[in-house]
């Protein structure tokens, strides 16, 4: 077949996309200007790994072919530069989304988890109380639907309401494959709740600690809990025996409280932020740390850090509000997503999020009161979503203190210092 004009097109972003990955940025930016590539190319490998593959296989065609597509196959969880750069969002983009349930809590809600396959989610306030939530239940309430289950409650989603805290509700994991949500808190305490139990209101273990629990992270198989504190040392904890460790170099700790960690999907990394402004990466079997990214965000603290599903990349957010993509096998900052943060100084620590394929980057605007969205591919700004309005169903009247996006479908949680916790979805049209 001939090549045609397309062709050449998609030869010319490749070479831009590779200079852009290479850290020649104006370079790829003045070739893509000359050219009239629009959207300009995201940074991307792929061509160095096709000519790569091309090389190798120059004399044996079909088997050439058949590694490509072996590899672009295995790159196709989430996000992946390497083979999916071109790659158009299918999912619907973040301003699309609504509230279509709230509920109340007596103080400011600062903390909300989802479980790993979206089927519950729960948040915490101030006021020491915590709430499990149906969410096919919250989804059936608006769209009409049926739900799975019967009785006088059915229709409820908040299926269990929890208390066992003395002060704030901090932080909020599920287990990954238990009926079992952990909490921590202001009361230096972490707590293990059994919500099959209809009636469980108390915790059926308590870790004590030695100051506030800033944030939590299972191990994917659940057998051990990561546990950040105001102490710049993170602890691991066995959840049967309840035994802790903790790294065996001082030298490889943070300086500072630690505000974030997660492991990596397949258990063999994990990440931790902190008020230092370093981001570090460990081994999770040694509990060694493996990388430090140093004034990850030009000195301002860290908010979060997470992996994408692969584990390639690493996404975090500072309070300099700029959201950053680092790449793992290179040890640098492929992408930041900019433009939040432009109507005024950003007070509060958030998280940063991709929505549930990874489509697309999220990351609440403090002083506007807005949602910003990248495409987490060539960092183009998507229309803003108002997380604060003076409607009832409309947004928050108050900071947005809290931001969770579902794993497995277009909705999000945010809670509020305005004391109420919101759902949001895109409804199906």
């Amino acid at each position: 077949m001939k090549p045609d004009i397309k062709d050449r097109d998609f030869m010319y972003r490749l070479i831009i996309g590779q200079l852009y990955y290479d850290g020649h940025k104006q370079l790829a930016l003045d070739l893509s200007n000359s050219l009239g590539t629009k959207p300009p190319p995201p940074p991307s490998d792929k061509l160095f790994r096709l000519v790569s593959v091309a090389r190798q296989f120059v004399d044996e065609s079909d088997e050439g072919q058949k590694d490509i597509s072996m590899q672009m196959d295995n790159g196709s969880t989430g996000i992946d530069l390497e083979f999916d750069a071109d790659v158009v969002p299918c999912s619907p983009e973040p301003c699309q989304y609504e509230t279509i349930f709230l509920t109340a809590h007596k103080a400011p809600c600062r903390s909300a988890a989802f479980n790993n396959d979206g089927t519950l989610c729960a948040t915490a306030s101030v006021d020491c109380s915590i709430k499990i939530l149906d969410v096919e239940r919250i989804i059936a309430r608006e769209t009409g639907g049926d739900v799975s289950e019967n009785g006088p409650d059915a229709s409820n989603p908040i299926i269990r309401t929890l208390y066992d805290h003395v002060d704030e509700v901090t932080s909020l994991v599920f287990h990954p494959r238990e009926p079992i949500l952990v909490s921590g808190s202001r009361d230096m305490t972490v707590k293990m709740f059994d919500y099959s139990k209809m009636a469980v209101k108390r915790a059926m273990k308590t870790i004590q600690e030695v100051s506030t629990i800033s944030a939590l992270s299972f191990h994917p198989g659940g057998e051990f809990l990561l546990v950040a504190t105001e102490h710049p040392t993170v602890r691991l904890y066995n959840v049967e025996t309840l035994q802790c460790f903790v790294g065996s170099m001082p030298s490889d700790q943070h300086t500072a409280r630690v505000v974030d960690l997660n492991y990596s999907e397949n258990a063999r990394l994990y990440v931790t932020g902190s008020e230092d402004g370093d981001i570090k990466v460990w081994d999770g079997i040694s509990n060694r740390c493996v990388e430090t990214f140093n004034r990850a965000h030009d000195g301002a603290k860290i908010c979060s850090a997470r992996f994408t599903k692969n584990g390639k990349y690493i996404l975090s957010s500072g309070l300099d509000s700029i959201v950053k993509l680092w790449e793992l096998s290179t040890n640098r900052c492929l992408i930041a997503y900019t433009g939040a943060g432009s109507t005024g100084h950003q007070e509060h620590p958030i998280q940063a999020s991709f929505n549930h394929n990874e489509d697309y980057v999220m990351f609440p605007d403090e002083q506007s009161g807005s949602l910003c969205s990248w495409d987490a591919r060539n960092t183009d700004r998507k229309r803003l979503l108002a997380l604060g309005s003076w409607g009832y169903l409309a947004g928050h009247t108050s900071a947005t203190r809290i931001f969770v996006h579902s794993p497995t479908m277009p909705a999000f949680m945010t809670g509020s210092d305005d004391f109420r916790a919101r759902f949001w979805f895109k409804k199906q049209t």
